[in-house]
């Protein structure tokens, strides 16, 4: 395939793809990359779509789940293919090492098209194969991918096409971009076949990746639009008055559409989320308690701590 070609174009032609997986990478993002292109494979009747996997040291990959995901071998087993797609997941920072990025930036010339899903975009970003690009990470990383690298114009979309990248931020993304790529090459028929195969529906990607989500369908609309709210203010959270006033409604009905959907109060659901959010920073991230106290809401980090403790029995120092 022509190096200046795009893969999301009608194509007869078999697609090579191979799987760059770092280890701690799920399962679920694996399996929403490839098996949407083995279910066109078994209703085309023909391998339209090829692919290896790969790793950084070409030994099998520990998932998060505990399983050992085999590997054809290390990057360099990536040569000939069309697509280089990269799969990350928890400590990027570490699992993808300096040699990988420097191997990487030296590898991509080879390739038709590079793609990045969950925290593959942070490796990609690292190897300077993004820049210039408009691009999308996992929510959680949404921000501090914009922070690290403002050559990338960062978007919150589920999946992005920016010439000939490809980003996805999460497995249930990673399957709509599948899904996109197919009906792309092959023709919306054969996607919605695929998409039928598991019992699902693609989403555009231009939709947010945070949002009203299917789970949140079953909820009262009114209490979905309440927590879609508060996701988005979680730095700055509002008084459930000003929530009730946006949705015309009384802080007193709100209350009793919480309850009786989530069992809890909307001020109490939205301190959840906020110490949820800061929970996963702490263990996730390097930043300094008192980053983390202000994009969570908190006037501090004395503050957080507060809060933390009487959430989950411990500082957030602790779990450092």
């Amino acid at each position: 395939m022509s190096k200046t070609a795009t893969i999301f174009a009608p194509s007869t032609q078999p697609l090579s793809i191979a799987l760059l997986v770092l280890p701690q990478s799920s399962i679920l993002e694996v399996a929403s990359t490839l098996d949407p292109l083995r279910s066109a494979n078994r209703h085309l009747g023909q391998d339209a779509f090829r692919w290896r996997v790969v790793s950084p040291d070409g030994q099998p990959v520990p998932l998060t789940c505990g399983i050992q995901l085999p590997s054809a071998g290390p990057l360099q087993t990536a040569a000939g293919a069309d697509v280089l797609i990269v799969i990350a997941g928890f400590r990027q920072s570490q699992v993808a090492t300096a040699p990988l990025i420097r191997d990487l930036s030296r590898m991509a010339p080879r390739f038709t098209a590079i793609g990045g899903i969950d925290a593959g975009p942070w490796v990609l970003a690292r190897a300077g194969l993004l820049n210039g690009h408009r691009a999308t990470v996992h929510w959680e990383d949404l921000e501090d991918l914009a922070a690290a690298h403002p050559q990338i114009e960062v978007a919150p979309d589920r999946f992005v096409l920016s010439g000939n990248r490809f980003t996805a931020g999460g497995a249930a993304p990673a399957a709509d971009l599948m899904l996109h790529l197919i009906a792309a090459r092959h023709g919306p028929a054969l996607a919605l076949a695929v998409a039928a195969s598991f019992i699902t529906t693609a989403r555009p990607g231009h939709e947010p990746q945070l949002g009203p989500q299917p789970p949140k369908t079953r909820l009262n609309p009114r209490v979905a639009a309440a927590i879609a709210r508060m996701e988005a203010r979680i730095d700055a959270p509002e008084p459930v008055s000003a929530t009730a006033a946006a949705l015309n409604l009384s802080p007193r009905r709100l209350e009793q559409l919480f309850r009786e959907n989530l069992g809890l109060t909307p001020g109490a659901y939205v301190l959840h989320l906020r110490l949820q959010t800061a929970r996963r920073l702490t263990t996730d991230t390097h930043h300094p308690l008192a980053e983390i106290a202000l994009r969570t809401g908190f006037s501090s980090a004395a503050s957080l701590s507060r809060a933390f403790r009487r959430a989950f029995g411990q500082p957030p120092s602790a779990l450092r």
